[in-house]
């Protein structure tokens, strides 16, 4: 499954009784690629995309968009509690002698990149969403 679409799917969830309602809309080739290009984009059809979009509370925003985001704020809590779970082990291996095993040395550099790259994935996922409201 490609990353970040755990919480989706392509089509809409059925409802109660069916949909009752259909809607036809002509669009040019132009349009139709735009379309195209969104919908593969957001792992949806046209008609989800054109549904959500239209009925979105903040225009450019579909219910689709939102899962993302949350699956992606998902992913980075993991990814900090795993780098806080190995900086509690160094630590605690740092506060039973007052030293840094040289042994841990190593893992805490990489755990001190790794906590870094976070951060700036953690900003660029705000400035995303920022860009976004």
């Amino acid at each position: 499954m490609p990353k970040g679409r755990a919480f989706r799917r392509r089509r809409r969830a059925n409802v109660a009784g069916g949909r009752l309602y259909k809607h036809e809309v002509k669009v040019s080739p132009e349009e139709e690629a735009g379309l195209l290009l969104r919908a593969n984009a957001q792992g949806v059809t046209i008609p989800r995309l054109l549904v959500e979009s239209a009925l979105a509370e903040h225009a450019g925003e579909t219910a689709t968009e939102r899962r993302e985001q949350l699956a992606e704020l998902f992913r980075l809590h993991r990814m900090l509690a795993a780098l806080g779970n190995n900086l509690n082990q160094i630590a605690r291996a740092a506060n039973a002698d007052g030293t840094i095993p040289a042994e841990l040395r190593a893992e805490l550099t990489h755990t001190m990149a790794a906590v870094r790259a976070s951060a700036e994935r953690v900003d660029g996922f705000i400035d995303a969403v920022s860009e976004r409201a």
